[in-house]
């Protein structure tokens, strides 16, 4: 009964997860989805086919099917998006941990650090970083994740120094508890709730920086089924055949909006202020 009253108190929440959910399993049974079709597997004189009922959203230049595509894409950029939101808020949640709880030299170095990454607009940097490393989805997400830690790093920072000084604190340090004791038993815990909700809100925005350096060329390369590469490839036919960015376009749109509506509607959940 409780469940069934969470659900139907925050109705934005459900919906959307079932959303989310729905686009996660298509990505994992993306062989079934997709009817078995292989996204890499091209003919060229099936070449840019419009719609039809052999090709619910025609092919490519290459004859691929761009059905089975933008469904596989769901796989590549999902894993992508979701390594790169893991690998920040891994990142950013212990330096900043660190940076609050120990102060001084630490706190110093590594603001300093993450102050000389947030000099430099995101995408501009990630753009230079996956350049100098090549182009790949694993440099990529490297990429994103290199420039994306410094506001976790700092969120995390402000939260543990909020309770650094107060006096429960002190206490335990003055009774003898040990560094890693203070560290999961007071600094994380106080840092983690709001660090999920960031992480939760950031996941659209990473996908779209995800598609952005593998439209412009620095991340997925062909024939790996990739929704910023897709547009990168039908950018070219854009008036003779639209439908090579329009579906890839779609699929990234409507991904980017229902992770953004959960990750807004979770905030509601998880903010102390909304309670």
């Amino acid at each position: 009964m409780k469940k069934q009253n969470f659900f139907l108190k925050y109705k934005t929440f459900t919906i959307f997860s079932i959303l989310a959910i729905l686009i996660v399993l298509i990505a994992v049974f993306a062989p079934v989805v997709s009817g078995g079709v292989d996204p890499t597997e091209g003919d060229l004189s099936q070449a840019i086919l419009p719609p039809s009922s052999d090709h619910l959203f025609g092919t490519d230049k290459m004859g691929r099917d761009i059905y089975a595509r933008v469904i596989y894409g769901a796989r590549t950029s999902l894993v992508a998006t979701f390594s790169i939101v893991i690998l920040i808020f891994v990142i950013g949640l212990v330096l900043g941990v660190l940076a609050g709880y120990f102060g001084g030299v630490v706190d110093m170095v590594i603001m300093r650090i993450s102050d000389m990454f947030l000099a430099f607009p995101g995408l501009v940097l990630a753009l230079a970083v996956a350049g100098i490393m090549g182009a790949s989805v694993r440099n990529a997400i490297l990429a994103i994740a290199l420039v994306g830690w410094p506001r976790y790093a700092r969120l995390a920072r402000s939260l543990v120094l909020k309770i650094r000084h107060r006096d429960y604190v002190d206490a335990a340090i003055v009774t003898g508890s040990k560094t890693m004791y203070m560290l999961t038993r007071y600094m994380l815990p106080n840092a983690l709730p709001m660090l999920v909700i960031t992480a939760a809100t950031d996941i659209g925005g990473m996908m779209l920086e995800l598609a952005a350096l593998s439209f412009l060329g620095f991340g997925a390369v062909p024939p790996t089924p990739e929704w910023g590469l897709m547009l990168n490839e039908g950018r070219a036919y854009m008036q003779s055949a639209p439908w090579l960015m329009v579906f890839p376009g779609l699929a990234i749109f409507i991904t980017v909006v229902v992770f953004n509506m959960l990750g807004d509607s979770l905030r509601d959940i998880l903010d102390p202020k909304n309670e």
